[in-house]
């Protein structure tokens, strides 16, 4: 793509790099073919090809965000399947990054929406008011359609998603040190995470659990917090670099006290972000080069119990059929396809493909608040493909995954590294306990063919 930037402005870095990032683009269009957006609406500004030209113009000619610019930036779901799709490597993903910002700087958006994106920026990526604004949905539901009726859809969306209760907390939530059974073969650091925690403590749990169970030791850092992925996404990139800094010293703290082999993410939108720490402090001096081996460190959960660890042998094997939804961010963000998939075969579970596979499920970290009725849509989309492989349950990698495609008439969904745990050490989630005694019995019968073996 030819670009007209004035030597002045590609002085800025930022502009700079979405020269760059621009100029890569061919206008070939493959894009458009995976974009979930497009695929709903058909509108070519609602395609990465579309909003490169709205960016391109919006940045070359130094324009304030127009509410065209706006609109059409903010239906990007960020899923970064054009990226997985694009054969020229244009960097998509970094260059809506840079729009947002500039969106945020320059754009007119109406005080409604400016109340409730600093709403959910300031709750949502901090444990304890997330809990406690929760609590407050709950006691609020029967108020939601008078909130919808008065024009704040995002507030009585938020209430609507609230669970009906929140759960314990988690068995394993301290900072500190929870050491391996037996011998110890590594040791890591494992983010705790934000949101997660709140909706789901039991992963973390699992998680802990299982890598015990294989001789590694886990670390929660003292001071580690939310990973920065919700407040940059919004276009807030200083909030977004700030939570990234006080990670990378609360990981550097725990490494001074005694080395890690990796940090680990149990949420592939943190994952994504958290990998990403070193281009988004790569101007920072102070930081530039900590936060790149951070970056180098991180893996999600299932490549390092895929790539790194010889799991022992599960302690028996099922039929159980399970659907794996790959995540957007773990499939396009971080490129983690095939680990996931072979940890549940190997540890027993019959592993179903969706249909459509590449299509978001309309999570998408705020999305699902702010674009609410396409969420709706790629929701149902996702479910009716879900229910076609006629799944006993659904395992994905992802929280916000989990939380989008919960409801009543669906297949249980759990992550991933809860039926690891369940298959390594009998932890049934409480979602599949009416196949518990499925399991029970494959795994008698499996007992009775090893001894009529030997």
């Amino acid at each position: 793509m030819e670009t007209h930037f004035s030597l002045e402005q590609l002085a800025d870095p930022a502009i700079s790099e979405a020269n760059d990032i621009l100029r890569k683009c061919v206008h070939c269009g493959f894009c458009t073919a995976t974009c979930s957006t497009y695929v709903l609406l058909g509108d070519e500004r609602d395609s990465p090809r579309g909003r490169i030209y709205l960016i391109k113009d919006m940045l070359e000619n130094s324009r304030p965000a127009t509410d065209e610019v706006r609109h059409h930036v903010d239906r990007c779901l960020s899923c970064l399947s054009c990226m997985t799709t694009c054969p020229s490597g244009v960097d998509y993903m970094h260059l809506v990054d840079l729009a947002r910002v500039r969106i945020e700087e320059t754009a007119d958006r109406p005080l409604k929406d400016r109340l409730m994106r600093r709403l959910v920026q300031r709750v949502l990526p901090f444990p304890s008011r997330f809990r406690w604004s929760l609590l407050g949905a709950g006691l609020a539901k029967p108020f939601a359609p008078l909130l919808r009726a008065f024009g704040l859809k995002e507030l009585a969306v938020m209430i609507g998603m609230a669970p009906g209760g929140l759960g314990r907390y988690a068995k394993h939530s301290a900072p500190g040190v929870y050491p391996a059974k037996d011998k110890r073969v590594g040791r890591v650091a494992l983010l705790s995470g934000c949101a997660q925690q709140v909706l789901r403590p039991q992963i973390n749990d699992a998680v802990i659990n299982l890598l015990n169970s294989q001789g590694v030791e886990v670390v929660f850092a003292p001071k580690e917090g939310c990973c920065g992925a919700l407040v940059h996404h919004m276009g807030q990139e200083e909030a977004g670099r700030e939570f990234a800094r006080n990670n990378v010293d609360a990981w550097e703290a725990v490494m001074a006290q005694e080395p890690l082999d990796a940090i680990l993410v149990s949420a592939s939108g943190c994952g994504t972000t958290i990998k990403d720490y070193g281009h988004l402090l790569a101007r920072d001096p102070a930081y530039a080069e900590r936060a790149a081996r951070i970056s180098a460190m991180a893996q999600d959960i299932t490549e390092y119990c895929s790539d790194t660890l010889d799991l022992r042998a599960p302690q028996g094997w099922s039929d159980i059929r399970v659907a794996y939804h790959s995540a957007c961010s773990m499939q396009h963000g971080q490129r983690v396809v095939e680990q996931p998939r072979r940890l549940l075969r190997d540890a027993g579970f019959s592993v179903a493909e969706i249909a459509e596979g590449h299509i978001c499920c309309g999570s998408a970290g705020t999305y699902n608040i702010f674009q609410a009725e396409l969420a709706g849509e790629l929701r149902e989309r996702k479910l009716d493909n879900i229910a076609a492989t006629k799944p006993d349950c659904v395992a994905t990698g992802n929280i916000g995954c989990i939380t989008q495609l919960a409801c009543r008439d669906a297949p249980p969904v759990i992550h991933t590294v809860e039926l690891l745990d369940w298959a390594y050490n009998g932890n049934c989630p409480r979602e599949l306990t009416h196949l518990r005694g499925r399991m029970r019995m494959l795994k008698e019968q499996l007992g009775e063919r090893r001894t009529a073996a030997a």
